[in-house]
């Protein structure tokens, strides 16, 4: 089991809160932080742009991150949404078991 921490950035709490819900229900995600809205600067179609965002840390696993993208990629609202992973090295044992198996598929 591979766990992964994926970023993405929505541009609501809305679209933030329903996209981390799509992920927990379909068990692509075993937990998703819906983080504190931030400012983002960012160079898009030539132009430097600013913008709220909310954060979203998305816990699952490698096997799963095909989902994730597919969930991501279906109801992000933006044209190139941001989806980064990054392995988790290290953590709790019970936690990244709990991890495994809340993506689980059940049939």
């Amino acid at each position: 089991m591979e766990p992964l921490l994926v970023l993405t950035n929505l541009p609501d709490i809305a679209s933030a809160e329903k996209l981390a819900h799509a992920l927990v229900e379909s068990r692509a995600a075993a937990c998703v932080n819906v983080l504190a809205p931030c400012r983002s600067i960012y160079r898009w179609q030539g132009a430097v742009e600013t913008a709220e965002e909310v954060p979203l840390l998305i816990k699952t696993t490698a096997a799963n991150y095909p989902r994730v993208e597919e969930i991501v990629r279906t109801q992000h609202p933006y044209e190139v949404p941001e989806l980064i992973a990054t392995p988790i090295t290290h953590g709790l044992p019970a936690y990244l078991d709990w991890l495994a198996t809340e993506t689980e598929k059940h049939d």
